[in-house]
């Protein structure tokens, strides 16, 4: 499956996902959706409009990828996860029946095709629907939605999806659909074009965001929430808009998301202001959202982000050096299939170091890691586990120092699994 062994599991067709979709009775023709893709930022956004569908009353269908801790985040209903029974029969049935269809499906194929099906019997009104990886081929990109979401584009995936911006955006953009409304979160002049041409062509009024709101952040409130001031061109539209995800790189995906639910109004869906300020202001609680500049400790603070690409660890490192803090501790591991020499050029030179891997094929192993980041001028020692990497950042960090966790998503998911057992067992 991708979550372990990476592009080698990646199908570049739509052929397995419209077969399944049609053995199962084409169950995402039985609920509306929003369709978000983007390198960057899409699982936020995702989050933040499930949120607001649920604050506004509908029963809400949430698939994501890829899970932190357990398979079932994936696949959610007004926030919960799938029912272990549920995968259990779900699996079996289709390897039972798949003797007879000898369908060759995927991890990703099969994922959705569950995840529709779920929907289907739980009858949501309406399903956020995150891309997989790219666009025009992900196994998502059956369902004719209300409003399709690009966030923004970056690289990522380049042997997949294109070793330039161009490339990439070609293949974000095959998810717009024939007069389907399309939001581009973030304007990128270089590849804006490409938008409107395929816009275009499918007769698919396009907005681009951030044109339409601008998100000036005042403070963290009391409660602990960012307090953002939104603009358009007429003045403040959303005064004092608490959201509950701390990074500072929500504000560029908010615009995204109000655009979004705005379409959705236009289209005769029932959200009010009060549902847009009550479901921001709860979207992990109301959707499980996890790792997103996740605060997990204090004294020193502990912090840990999913951010795995040059793009999202530089607004990563851009939030850390906002920070007061006495010394800077980086427990970081990554997979082989990114761009890790672009990305620890990215990172601060006078942090210390934990290099490690997480417990998966694709992690780069630590010794290979520990050089090129002595060649780019890092310095740290290497651990088997980040479990040991993680410990030694917490035993040579004071109270006022800064411990951060990331560099891939596996490796927060192994910190943040330890960090909720522990939870767990003191609540007990």
């Amino acid at each position: 499956m991708f979550q372990r062994i990476g592009p080698a599991a990646y199908k570049n067709s739509l052929d397995n996902s419209l077969k399944l979709d049609g053995i199962y009775h084409h169950p995402h023709s039985c609920f509306k959706t929003v369709h978000v893709a983007g390198t960057n930022g899409k699982g936020s956004v995702s989050h933040m409009i499930a949120a607001v569908l649920q604050a506004a009353g509908y029963k809400t269908g949430l698939y994501t990828s890829p899970h932190l801790k357990d398979f079932r985040e994936r696949i959610r209903v007004n926030g919960q996860m799938i029912a272990e029974e549920i995968v259990d029969y779900w699996v079996n049935d289709f390897r039972a029946k798949n003797k007879l269809w000898k369908i060759d499906a995927s991890f990703f194929e099969l994922t959705v095709a569950m995840a529709f099906d779920f929907f289907k019997q739980e009858k949501v009104d309406i399903a956020v629907v995150e891309v997989g990886l790219g666009g025009r081929l992900d196994s998502t990109n059956i369902i004719e939605p209300e409003v399709s979401v690009i966030t923004n584009i970056g690289f990522d995936h380049t042997s997949l999806l294109g070793d330039s911006l161009e490339k990439i955006a070609i293949e974000k953009a095959g998810i717009i659909k024939r007069g389907v409304p399309v939001v581009v979160g973030i304007t990128q002049p270089e590849i804006r074009h490409l938008f409107e041409e395929r816009a275009k062509s499918a007769k698919a009024p396009l907005f681009f965001a951030d044109s339409e709101y601008l998100t000036d952040y005042s403070m963290l409130s009391l409660d602990g929430k960012q307090v953002f001031q939104v603009r358009n061109k007429t003045g403040i539209v959303y005064p004092d808009l608490k959201i509950d995800l701390l990074g500072l790189y929500q504000r560029k995906n908010l615009p995204a998301v109000l655009k979004t639910i705005g379409l959705l109004v236009e289209k005769g869906w029932k959200i009010s202001r009060e549902d847009i300020y009550a479901g921001l202001s709860a979207v992990k609680s109301r959707t499980g959202l996890m790792g997103r500049w996740q605060v997990i400790g204090a004294n020193p603070m502990v912090v840990c982000d999913t951010g795995h690409n040059p793009d999202g660890i530089r607004e990563v490192t851009d939030q850390i050096s906002a920070m007061a803090y006495r010394r800077l501790h980086m427990v970081l591991g990554f997979v082989k299939d990114k761009d890790i020499a672009g990305i620890l050029r990215l990172l601060p030179p006078d942090a210390g170091y934990y290099f490690t891997k997480a417990n998966l094929p694709r992690a780069l192993d630590e010794k290979i890691l520990i050089g090129m980041a002595n060649e780019a001028g890092l310095k740290g020692e290497s651990y088997e586990s980040v479990n040991e990497a993680f410990k030694a950042a917490l035993q040579n960090a004071d109270c006022e120092d800064l411990v951060f966790v990331g560099g891939s998503t596996f490796v927060v998911a192994e910190i943040l699994q330890d960090f909720i057992c522990k939870n767990l067992e003191m609540k007990k």
